[in-house]
């Protein structure tokens, strides 16, 4: 006997792997999530929401460098480790754009950067700011990969955190949109009936009503803020969800093996959970691929209206509302950078949905 299993998982997952495209977007993904999660270990502004601002630096090219001087803060902000790892730093100290510095024996004197060619003001700070009156540990070179924004933060950072919303979106979109199209779906297609006929209607109702706005209506209704976009928008997905499982449950119901647990005395909900949903989840696999992706738009689009994530919080569908008409004074790849970072991750999650759906099409 061949030690190679032919069960349809493994002939699946065997067809998946040869999908350069589904695997290629299947690591990408992960790679994604890897940088959502820790962002703030990777993003060179490590402080919460990746805020800090400079003004004086605003809108600068990608690869931009300028000495930085950081002035401690006397108010000492303990955090815990776990904290800044997941949710940022609490900053206090200041950071301030220089252009030349001199110290004395008890004074730092420094020249604060302008832009356009003029001159900035001059200033001064005692050492005994500094712990051990060391100043130069704190006057350093930093450069902005993708430059700075209108407000002179970090974009190489505010697009790393940005991740987080766009990618743990699609997770909390989907979960919801599965725990709610699979109950209703059920009900409906085993049941039938009046069951079938009420779960029907309100399938059409909801369906007949434009995704945006009923996103927009129940982003109102519970306010605007992180958790209130992931769950409206949750809330809006589960009819795709509902009409397949419906649709798959009607034709299973009618299978040998389902008489089989009925003629043994099986409950309702035992036959639904443990024989049909197990053989009916390839098609609801793929369309939770479409269903990320869709998420991730439909996030981009609240934000870009306003009512999706709020400020300070990084959100690449804000980042781009924010510099739109940056595209026509000349620097474009502010509102371009995110803009590619939307696209593919959703083209990420439409390939591996189509590879899904080749893999898991038992015909081929």
């Amino acid at each position: 006997m061949s030690s190679k299993s032919n069960s349809l998982k493994q002939l699946a997952l065997q067809k998946f792997k040869k999908n350069f495209w589904g695997v290629f977007s299947f690591w990408f993904i992960v790679l994604v999530g890897f940088v959502a999660v820790f962002a703030y270990v990777l993003a060179p502004d490590n402080s919460q929401a990746a805020n800090q601002m400079h003004l004086a630096i605003h809108s600068k090219k990608p690869g931009f460098t300028v000495t930085m001087l950081t002035i401690p803060s006397e108010i000492n902000r303990k955090q815990k480790t776990l904290g800044k790892l997941f949710f940022g730093k609490k900053v206090a100290d200041t950071e301030v754009p220089i252009v030349n510095y001199n110290i004395t024996p008890d004074t730092l004197n420094y020249t604060e950067y302008a832009s356009d060619g003029l001159e900035g003001m001059k200033k001064h700070v005692t050492l005994d700011r500094f712990p051990d009156g060391d100043a130069t540990a704190y006057i350093k070179e930093k450069t902005f990969l993708f430059g700075t924004d209108k407000y002179g933060r970090d974009l190489l950072s505010r697009i790393l955190v940005g991740a987080r919303i766009s990618f743990f979106i699609g997770f909390v979109a989907v979960f919801i949109s599965l725990v709610i199209g699979i109950l209703m779906g059920s009900l409906a297609g085993y049941f039938g009936g009046k069951i079938d006929a009420l779960i029907m209607w309100i399938i059409n109702v909801t369906w007949s009503i434009p995704t945006l706005l009923l996103v927009i209506a129940i982003t109102l209704a519970l306010g605007k803020g992180f958790w209130q976009v992931f769950i409206a928008v949750g809330l809006t997905m589960w009819v795709e969800v509902a009409r397949v499982v419906r649709g798959q449950i009607i034709s299973a119901k009618e299978m040998q093996y389902v008489t089989a647990a009925r003629a043994l005395g099986y409950s309702d909900f035992r036959i639904i959970k443990r024989h049909i949903l197990p053989n009916i989840m390839a098609p609801v696999i793929v369309i939770s691929a479409a269903n990320f992706a869709a998420a991730i738009l439909i996030e981009s689009g609240l934000s870009f209206l306003g009512i999706g994530a709020q400020p300070p919080m990084a959100s690449w569908g804000a980042m781009i509302k924010d510099h739109y008409n940056y595209i026509i004074l000349g620097k474009p790849y502010l509102a371009i950078i995110p803009g590619l970072c939307i696209m593919s991750l959703v083209m990420a999650f439409m390939l591996i949905g189509n590879a899904l759906r080749d893999a898991l099409d038992v015909k081929n």
